[in-house]
């Protein structure tokens, strides 16, 4: 299976905790204003890649802590990254998601879009919203501006409805 990507970083300590290898989804129908990514917005950019060439490049990185999946929108290609998402899971890394959706709205997509909610299911930390160059805070960990919020997914998921992740919570290995 093949994905349409932007670009990817091998290892980044600015896009979730730790070390992180981070792919950028080609792709974004949200178009915020001052958006970090611009050149991801078109569907037909970026490369399709081979998920097993991305997936052998995360093995090759042996310092990261997990994976991010940024973008563009990752939702808007959940199909492959849920794939991608299971080997990295199998690898004991954790996984971080960016989208311009709420937690509430992938909920809800994911009523109908079982890899939207697979996806989702699979991911330990979402920072959701778009990003709103009003609200923008340089001072914020992992985010560009003051709306969008750091979900702790499992917990999330649990309870039926978002609940915020804070920099104490540390018992999971991905943010120890």
């Amino acid at each position: 299976m093949k994905i349409r990507l932007a670009g990817y970083i091998p290892e980044s300590v600015v896009d979730g905790p730790g070390i992180r290898f981070v792919l950028f989804a080609q792709g974004c129908d949200h178009h915020c204003p001052g958006c970090h990514n611009p050149q991801t917005h078109a569907r037909d950019g970026g490369e399709l890649v081979d998920l097993g060439e991305i997936f052998d490049r995360i093995k090759k990185a042996k310092l990261i802590r997990g994976v991010t999946f940024s973008g563009g929108e990752p939702f808007l290609q959940a199909a492959p990254l849920v794939q991608l998402a299971r080997q990295i899971r199998a690898l004991g890394l954790g996984l971080v998601t960016y989208s311009g959706y709420r937690f509430e709205e992938l909920l809800a997509l994911g009523g109908t879009d079982k890899a939207v909610r697979d996806l989702l299911a699979a991911s330990d930390l979402l920072v959701d919203g778009p990003y709103m160059e009003a609200k923008r805070d340089l001072g914020l960990a992992f985010r560009g501006s003051a709306n969008q919020r750091l979900i702790d997914v499992p917990r999330s998921l649990i309870a039926g409805q978002a609940v915020e992740w804070t920099e104490v919570d540390t018992g999971d290995k991905l943010f120890a």
